[in-house]
């Protein structure tokens, strides 16, 4: 399978390391990026072909990364699936949730591979959490409480000077970090029905948000916070705590994104903890499919089978996301999500 990527930026080198795990599945094809220095230096350290234009990655490969900033997704999606080229397109999937419907639409008809990059969906610590709060013994979830925060990734390791255009990117801490957090609200607790949400702008980019409160009330009574902040703390990078309530058990997350650790409580007062190897065993007999997205990706593009997650599961957390920031123009008025 010929791999291509637009976009060759932080996130298109984790998604390049990551495939070096395919082996022979997969040949580097043509890549591009607006800045050619970057795009020369991917090249190098990739073994991808540097490409002079979108066009000829496009039409020199099979399956395409898109890893640009979030305003040029649906313009590059759609070209690729004109091409009829399996499409793995970072998230969010775009600026506004008219543009994800479109883009899932879009995809949807042509019939083509799809795949975005709601990564946590494969962490093993999010697996291994979801499997201990699916356990009978744990009883019903009854609440969640998440914080989520990093410093502005304008600056330091992440270097995204564009993220602080709201023509690029948008939005702020919600869309462009937080989608991944109400992504997995939605994996544990079900859809997500109405909110209530408030957001604040520090840093003083237009349109970018870099505070936002929010209560989610999900299905069957579960309560869930989110607090999503960017700061200038750069001891802090991306930094998630997720406390799950159920009647029977605790499990709580705040550790690497990865491998944990994942730590539950029980109502007998027994304790666990899991991190590192013996975490991704255990998620190794949980995941459907491979547990690195990557190589999940390159299957599915070979197979011709659908791929997870796809553009429609992006979609339902941009409903979310879109409640969100309704309700915080509202000064926090219920809002409900859209079906």
């Amino acid at each position: 399978m010929r791999v291509g990527f637009i976009g060759t930026g932080l996130i298109a080198t984790f998604h390049s390391k990551m495939l070096r795990a395919a082996g022979d599945l997969i040949e580097r094809a043509g890549c591009f990026d607006v800045d050619p220095a970057r795009a020369a230096a991917f090249a190098a350290a990739s073994g991808h072909l540097l490409a002079g234009s979108e066009e000829e990655v496009l039409d020199g490969c099979e399956a395409v990364y898109v890893c640009t900033w979030t305003s040029e997704h649906r313009r590059l999606v759609e070209a690729a699936t004109e091409r009829g080229l399996a499409v793995f397109c970072e998230k969010p999937l775009a600026t506004n949730l008219a543009d994800a419907v479109q883009m899932a639409e879009t995809v949807r008809a042509a019939g083509v591979v799809n795949q975005v990059g709601l990564i946590l969906r494969r962490s093993p610590a999010y697996v291994v959490a979801h499997d201990l709060l699916a356990d009978p013994a744990a009883g019903r979830l009854m609440s969640m409480v998440v914080r989520d925060d990093q410093y502005i990734p304008t600056q330091g390791y992440y270097g995204s000077t564009w993220r602080a255009s709201r023509g690029l990117a948008g939005a702020g801490t919600l869309l462009e970090h937080s989608i991944h957090d109400i992504d997995m609200l939605r994996m544990f607790a079900g859809e997500v029905e109405a909110v209530n949400a408030h957001r604040s702008n520090f840093h003083g980019h237009d349109g970018i948000e870099d505070a936002v409160g929010a209560v989610l009330r999900c299905t069957g009574g579960v309560t869930a916070t989110l607090t999503s902040v960017w700061h200038d703390n750069l001891a802090r990078p991306s930094l998630r705590r997720f406390e799950l309530i159920a009647e029977r058990r605790f499990v709580e997350l705040d550790g690497d994104d990865w491998f944990g650790p994942v730590r539950w409580t029980d109502s007998d007062g027994s304790t666990g903890s899991l991190e590192g190897e013996a975490l991704a065993a255990r998620a190794a007999t949980l995941v459907q499919g491979d547990a690195n997205p990557d190589v999940a990706f390159v299957r599915a593009a070979i197979d011709g089978s659908p791929a997870w997650p796809s553009f429609d599961t992006a979609v339902a957390a941009h409903r979310v996301v879109d409640a969100v920031y309704r309700s915080a123009d509202a000064a926090g008025a219920t809002v409900e999500v859209a079906a």
